[in-house]
Formats: structure tokens, C-alpha cells, sequence
């Protein structure tokens, strides 16, 4: 079954597991607590996908790129934080 436009608008880009609330949560917060540096340091090297600093990627951001990724049809999507910041990376 396919969903409605504003099926999408509201539900898209989320998908949630058991137990988990029908919409994103907004995660107000700037930094990830980590039992060790050594985790840490390989999320900042990229070596490990998940989140550590909100500038650089937070679940409510990436729920947000996958909702218009999916409004718009696409694989993916980039928030950026200006109408600049998205100028810059269309040019370069």
C-alpha cells in the first residue's frame, strides 16, 4: 500500500521499532556520552557510524534528510544550516 502525500509529510523518514514513540523525538542536546575515548575516537574518525557531536550529525537531522529524501523521491538528502551553507556545497 502506498502512502498519501501528507502520510509522508507526517510519517516519512522515520521508521520506528517496537517500543519506540510513532514520531521522531527531538534530541536537544549538543554532545553523546561514551564509556570510552577509544569508541569516541573512532566515531570521529568516521570508522563507526552514530552520532557524537549534533554540528556534525543528530538522529533528528537525519530523520528530517530522510523525510525529504523520500517527499522527493530520492536515496538521500543534506541539511544544511543557511541558504549559503547549501549554496556552498551545490557549487563545490
Amino acid at each position: 500500500m502506498t502512502e498519501s502525500l501528507g502520510t509522508t509529510c507526517v510519517q516519512g523518514g522515520w521508521r520506528p521499532g517496537d517500543g519506540e514513540p510513532r514520531q521522531v523525538p527531538i534530541y536537544q542536546n549538543t554532545t553523546w556520552k561514551y564509556d570510552t575515548s577509544e569508541h569516541m575516537g573512532r566515531l570521529f574518525d568516521l570508522e563507526e557510524s552514530g552520532y557524537f557531536y549534533t554540528r556534525l550529525a543528530n538522529p533528528t537531522n537525519d530523520a528530517v534528510a530522510a523525510k525529504i529524501a523520500e517527499l522527493e523521491g530520492g536515496t538521500a538528502a543534506m541539511l544544511t544550516s543557511s541558504g549559503q551553507a547549501a549554496n556552498f556545497f551545490a557549487v563545490f
